[in-house]
């Protein structure tokens, strides 16, 4: 070496930064939380239509907790995603190909491409701006369906989706066996998948330009790249439950495109706590839960006693439903056994 010959010393060489995923086992208290629905499949077999309903709107709540309770993005056309996939594992099953795997993965490649079209204009607008930007793009999803009545079916919505057996094993039954259990397996693996994001350095740095846009550009953090991510993995997930809810249903309609669907979506991450993960799980199992005891017990005035509810919620436990419960979380975790 030039420098040995010279006698002089090679310089040290500096110590490579290896960046490791932190661990995140799975608690005890993690591992109770999804035995629960395990058990409500297991033991109330009349209500697995509903548990299936639970399971994919739980999903649908996780897509918009992941873009708004980390990256701080505020979306009113999540359900144009949502209906994407729905549609697009609809149409599969209608025309020919009833498998539901590739029907998932098919909606979800369809709803990630339109997130990440839709993203470059959300990324470059700012607070009400992108607002009105996911609004619109809600809006002109929904006419579009609407227009392509011969596609879609318009307002009668899109019959004749008939799905093939799961794996080959299971068919759809009207007690929604199958449903129940395919929608609580796809729902823990991309609960797992979500997980594993946002304990990783993406993850951390969504969290850090949520809280501070301005000092992670100086950092130099690629914010825009990281938004636009984000928001296509957020439509992909979106896609898949749209795409699940079609396949267990063996139905699509418009409503699956709607505003309304975006703005109950919306109150569920708000009412379980947004940024927490599991409180779009636990705010749409409470909402779905309560509209339905709600809607049998008083048909008529019904939305007034949810209504009531979930003021008292935002009243009185800051942070959601998850929110309220976090200093009782802690204290359990601590006595949990390692």
């Amino acid at each position: 070496m030039i420098t040995e010959r010279l006698g002089l010393r090679a310089p040290l060489a500096l110590p490579v930064a290896r960046h490791r995923l932190p661990r995140d086992r799975w608690s005890a208290l993690e591992v109770a939380f999804w035995v629960a629905p395990v058990a409500w499949l297991t033991l109330l077999p009349g209500y697995r239509l509903l548990a299936s309903q639970v399971f994919v709107t739980g999903l649908f709540a996780l897509s918009l907790d992941l873009v708004l309770g980390y990256a701080g993005i505020v979306s009113l056309g999540h359900a144009a995603f949502f209906g994407l996939g729905a549609y697009t594992a609809g149409l599969l099953a209608r025309h020919g190909w009833g498998e539901p795997l590739s029907g998932l993965a098919a909606g979800a490649a369809a709803a990630a491409l339109a997130g990440w079209a839709v993203a470059w204009l959300v990324v470059r607008a700012q607070g009400l701006g992108r607002l009105m930007v996911t609004l619109a793009v809600g809006l002109l999803v929904y006419e579009a369906a609407n227009r392509a009545a011969p596609i879609t079916g318009g307002v009668d919505g899109l019959t004749g989706v008939a799905m093939w057996p799961l794996l080959g094993r299971f068919d759809f039954d009207l007690l929604g066996t199958t449903a129940g259990w395919y929608a609580l397996a796809v729902l823990l693996v991309c609960f797992a998948l979500v997980r594993r994001v946002v304990a990783s350095p993406f993850g951390l740095s969504l969290v850090a330009i949520r809280e501070n846009p301005l000092r992670p550009p100086a950092l130099g953090t690629p914010v825009s790249r990281r938004l636009r991510a984000v928001f296509t993995l957020g439509a992909a997930l979106a896609g898949v439950a749209g795409a699940l809810l079609a396949q267990t249903t063996q139905f699509v309609g418009l409503d699956f495109l709607s505003f309304n669907r975006s703005a109950d979506l919306l109150i569920m991450v708000v009412l379980g706590g947004t940024g927490r993960l599991y409180g779009a799980l636990v705010g749409a199992t409470v909402f779905l839960v309560a509209q339905d005891r709600l809607s049998g017990l008083d048909p008529t005035y019904w939305q007034f006693w949810l209504g009531l509810g979930m003021v008292a919620v935002v009243l009185f436990a800051r942070g959601g439903i998850l929110g309220g419960l976090e200093p009782l979380w802690r204290r359990l975790a601590r006595r949990a056994p390692p």
